[in-house]
């Protein structure tokens, strides 16, 4: 096992799979010499030439719609999107070629591709540059959409995500590439639609992804010098989506919050909910709580961004509130 941060896991696992397979490749705005918006290709130029490395034109439609070609000939891109908020410019590639290629095509062909793009607020960014992007996709049959929380699992679901056979869209949190973890120095994947119980805990379930698995966890911390005893489960994959493995979680503590960094409105907490109550609504002893960011665009200004994103307080505070009885129950 090594220790590196979020950042060298997907640089490592985009390096092994071009080793290990001649048909992947990167295609990307300044991912060459420059080394990424994040450094995170630094290096990789270097190493693989351009023939490997595809410095592209500032152009979120051809980014996306080189990589949906290069994927309907067999090839295996990773595309990269300098900011989340640019899929708005690659969206018809995306969602009306990729997500729809294998249908169309009676499953006949073979289609992977990676599309992958940081999100997230914190980094007073502003408006256009730091908005949670996965409620946009999600409704897309066709697509699947991964945010890993942690170095192990940045570097095995992206080698997952490479070697699948399908366009899938994977998540990085921006605040997540400089937090480092324990990982193999061998190959490992990590299963796709496959959420991970991260702490053990029997009065409420915190459902959780990307960098909020890392604030759940605080807020369980706080929430444990009550007295209160959370289990925090890391979704990983919103499509597929674990709901078993969500729905056993809640099925132990009768309680769930589900927290996310988009807003709630429309956000992936009401489909989780949708889906948890179908599942466990005899088990539930409280409604289901929704943790999200406030329903404005992203501020600019440092004091109303940290405003604007839910907190370990603001999810103690929610958690609080499921546990307490309202109607005789536990």
């Amino acid at each position: 096992m090594a220790e590196i941060s979020v950042r060298q896991a997907i640089r490592e696992a985009m390096r092994e799979e071009m080793l290990r397979d001649e048909k992947v490749f990167l295609i990307g705005e300044s991912i060459g010499p420059y080394g990424g918006c994040f450094k995170v290709t630094e290096g990789l130029w270097a190493e693989f030439g351009d023939e490997k490395i595809m410095d592209t034109p500032l152009s979120e439609s051809a980014i996306v719609g080189c990589g949906v070609g290069a994927a309907m000939m067999g090839f295996k891109p990773i595309v990269e999107l300098m900011f989340a908020d640019f899929v708005t410019i690659g969206m018809d590639q995306l969602v009306n070629n990729a997500a729809k290629m294998k249908y169309l095509h009676d499953g006949d062909i073979d289609f992977s591709m990676v599309l992958r793009m940081p999100q997230g607020a914190g980094a007073t960014m502003g408006p256009h540059h730091s908005q949670s992007v996965e409620s946009w996709i999600m409704n897309i049959p066709g697509i699947k959409i991964v945010l890993p929380s942690n170095a192990y699992d940045a570097k095995g679901l992206l080698k997952s995500a490479v070697r699948d056979n399908n366009p899938i869209v994977f998540i990085e949190h921006k605040l997540l590439y400089n937090d480092k973890g324990e990982v193999p120095t061998g190959d490992y994947t990590v299963p796709l639609g496959k959420a991970k119980v991260v702490r053990e805990g029997t009065d409420v379930t915190i459902i959780a992804y990307s960098y909020m698995v890392k604030i759940a966890l605080q807020a369980a911390e706080m929430l444990a010098q009550e007295g209160i005893n959370a289990e925090v489960v890391d979704v990983r994959t919103i499509r597929p989506l674990d709901i078993d493995t969500l729905a056993d979680s809640v099925k132990k503590t009768e309680k769930a919050v589900i927290v996310h960094e988009a807003p709630v409105f429309g956000g992936a907490a009401g489909e989780i909910a949708a889906a948890l109550q179908e599942k466990v609504f005899d088990y539930l002893d409280a409604p289901i709580g929704r943790i999200g960011a406030a329903e404005t665009p992203v501020p600019y200004s440092q004091p109303l961004e940290h405003a604007y994103l839910p907190n370990a307080k603001t999810i103690a505070a929610k958690v609080r509130e499921i546990v307490t009885p309202r109607w005789g129950g536990k």
